[in-house]
């Protein structure tokens, strides 16, 4: 596999997140609803799509949770699966929003009064406020979201074991090195400073930057355009990253695109290999360190 550039996802890819921020979803819901879904479930939100927002998927997931309070039948597998047939039927899938393919799928669900006793009882603003204590804790939410904290939490932040090795990056040579990531900026400059990393903003695209998120091509389409790169790999930890690469390829078909799967992430085994390889993936890595032996 040959590439001029290398761009990465950085939640899963550059930095391990299963004991920050899907610590953080599950812990979240638990904190403002009172039960929550497992954190293996929230995988299952993550391959439906359209969640490149983990405040996003922290919403559906509880309305979720609120929606079987209710009486609604469906379990997780069933929930996220009508979410991704949703997504599928709209008139634009690459921007299809999982959270409103999921508001969808409840009110299919749920007849109207237990439609609105759960979502007089659903609290995004409270979510995202709780989310963000937990991932950041006390000192960090003060300084980013410039509000006083209610909860005395340390910051799951702290807990993410770094991934991508200073040799990989040694590695990678004079390939240009772009980000594209779900993060925001302040969050995504954190995990950069914490691995080494230097990219510049405009060799990135975070949630502060775009408003389609992935796997809308765009981000990745115009790194390529900044970089006058005849080909691009980029290496993610979702299925929606994949898709990503895909539906570039098919915006830009001068250049080539190459979607490659880890296994750091939600992703793993063989299961996650299969799944990688069914969404089109063209090679699946068990890290990001194993890129430059890929891509010579």
């Amino acid at each position: 596999m040959q590439a001029d550039a290398v761009v990465l996802d950085i939640d899963g890819v550059v930095v391990d997140v299963a004991d920050s921020y899907r610590r953080a979803i599950v812990e979240s819901i638990e904190r403002v609803h009172g039960d929550t879904i497992e954190k293996d479930a929230i995988q299952s939100f993550k391959d439906a799509g359209g969640f490149n927002n983990d405040w996003e998927l922290t919403y559906a997931a509880a309305l979720f949770v609120l929606a079987r309070r209710e009486g609604m039948e469906l379990d997780v597998e069933t929930f996220t699966d009508r979410i991704a047939a949703h997504r599928a039927e709209s008139d634009d899938a690459e921007s299809a929003d999982g959270l409103d393919a999921a508001e969808a799928v409840v009110d299919d669900a749920l007849g109207e009064a237990a439609r609105e006793s759960a979502r007089a009882e659903w609290d995004p603003e409270r979510l995202r406020e709780v989310f963000q204590q937990l991932y950041l804790g006390a000192d960090l939410y003060a300084d980013i979201e410039g509000a006083d904290p209610d909860l005395d939490a340390p910051g799951f932040i702290h807990d993410e074991p770094i991934l991508l090795e200073s040799a990989t990056l040694d590695a990678l040579g004079d390939r240009s090195l772009g980000i594209v990531t779900g993060r925001p900026a302040d969050e995504a400059d954190i995990a950069q400073r914490r691995a080494g990393l230097d990219v510049p903003e405009d060799r990135r695209f975070t949630m502060d930057d775009w408003e389609e998120g992935k796997p809308h091509p765009h981000a990745l389409v115009t790194l390529a355009e900044r970089f006058d790169a005849r080909s691009v790999v980029f290496v993610g930890d979702t299925l929606d990253d994949v898709r990503t690469a895909r539906n570039a390829a098919d915006e830009d078909p001068g250049r080539e695109y190459f979607g490659v799967g880890v296994l750091t992430g939600g992703l793993t085994g063989e299961e996650g290999r299969r799944k990688y390889e069914e969404a089109g993936a063209d090679a699946v890595i068990d890290s990001v360190n194993d890129l430059p032996d890929l891509l010579e």
